[in-house]
């Protein structure tokens, strides 16, 4: 039977990632990014990528990675999650990084895995594992990522085959977006970029990429989650009303209760999606739905419980909850809607959708 159970290396790795953003970010940094974009937050990346190597934990080892497993890699989406870090590890780390290491992409993953260059997917960010078109010329948007990148992986279409290329300059232009913390871009690329695969073996490594990035894009929301959870339970400790603190007040007992059931429903989703993702299980496309259609929702419940359960003070500028619930919106249309999976879900368990 699968242990979803952390193990002391997943812990301490947390204790590792979590050390580095507590001290390089905070929701004050966060929130000047929509102030002012192009607020320096590079530091961020740099402790993450450069001084714990988490840039290339998905990289095998004797291209210069860590060659640790998605297990590894949902715990520091988790720590991201908390605190609505502005890094692209989901989608330099995870997403790139998994179509490169499909194609064998020896000579610029040592780099990647170094925390020296960043890599992008050019497709929309809302396209998921099977459900995807590739450009046969001209801008990509939304794309997440793009912005700071180094390497862009471009899907075409070249004469009805998908052809993927590899290539180092483009055309960023950015966009405004719901979610500053994970900036969005109109990418058009340019020069003649380098052909790393075509037709079945471009189209696998990109399903590839889009279902690892599904997969792990769970524990984000989960991570965001159990911050909202944590920081409402204290709060409802604190706030008092009427003589009493308002966590004794049965109607936001029942409220925070539920809430701790989806949410905790919700991290053994997303661990058994990272789970299978890590062992090449047959039952990874289902455990991915399954996650992604029911993580999303959540996520975006427990920051509108947050909101609302802080009352008049939730709803200002200076508390970091407007974050968490902007950055669970907009990843609840990455990589696939709900509904989006839920029907994949159907499809794949031969439920009729009717």
């Amino acid at each position: 039977m699968t242990d979803l159970l952390y193990s002391d290396v997943e812990e301490s790795l947390r204790s590792s990632v979590r050390g580095a953003l507590g001290r390089t970010t905070d929701s004050d940094r966060v929130a000047a990014l929509y102030d002012a974009p192009d607020t320096d937050v590079s530091g961020v990346w740099s402790a993450l990528a450069g001084d714990l190597g988490l840039a290339g934990l998905l990289v095998p080892e004797e291209w210069g990675g860590v060659g640790a497993g998605a297990r590894e890699a949902a715990v520091v989406l988790e720590e991201l999650g908390r605190t609505v870090a502005p890094v692209p590890f989901l989608e330099s780390a995870v997403v790139a990084t998994t179509a490169l290491v499909a194609l064998g992409a020896e000579d610029v993953l040592p780099q990647l895995a170094a925390g020296e260059r960043r890599a992008v997917l050019v497709l929309p960010w809302s396209a998921r594992s099977g459900s995807w078109s590739a450009p046969e010329r001209g801008a990509v948007a939304p794309v997440a990522g793009a912005w700071g990148a180094d390497l862009f992986l471009v899907p075409t279409l070249v004469d009805g085959t998908v052809r993927l290329a590899l290539h180092e300059s483009a055309e960023v232009e950015p966009l405004t977006t719901l979610d500053m913390s994970r900036p969005l871009a109109s990418v058009t690329p340019t020069g003649e970029g380098r052909v790393l695969a075509e037709g079945d073996a471009a189209v696998a490594a990109i399903d590839a990429a889009l279902a690892a990035g599904a997969a792990l894009l769970a524990s984000e929301q989960v991570g965001l989650a159990q911050w909202c959870l944590e920081t409402t339970v204290e709060y409802a400790k604190t706030r008092v009303q009427f003589a009493r603190p308002i966590g004794s007040f049965q109607a936001i007992k029942h409220r925070l209760a539920d809430l701790y059931l989806e949410v905790a429903q919700a991290q053994a989703a997303a661990r058994y999606a990272a789970d299978t993702l890590a062992t090449d299980d047959a039952d990874a496309p289902v455990a991915q739905a399954v996650a992604q259609s029911y993580c999303s929702d959540v996520a975006v419940h427990a920051a509108e419980e947050a909101l609302q359960l802080h009352g008049g003070i939730g709803m200002t500028w200076e508390h970091a909850i407007h974050l968490y619930l902007k950055r669970a919106k907009s990843d609840q249309l990455a990589l696939g809607t709900p509904a989006a999976h839920r029907s994949d879900l159907a499809a794949l368990v031969d439920l009729p959708q009717h």
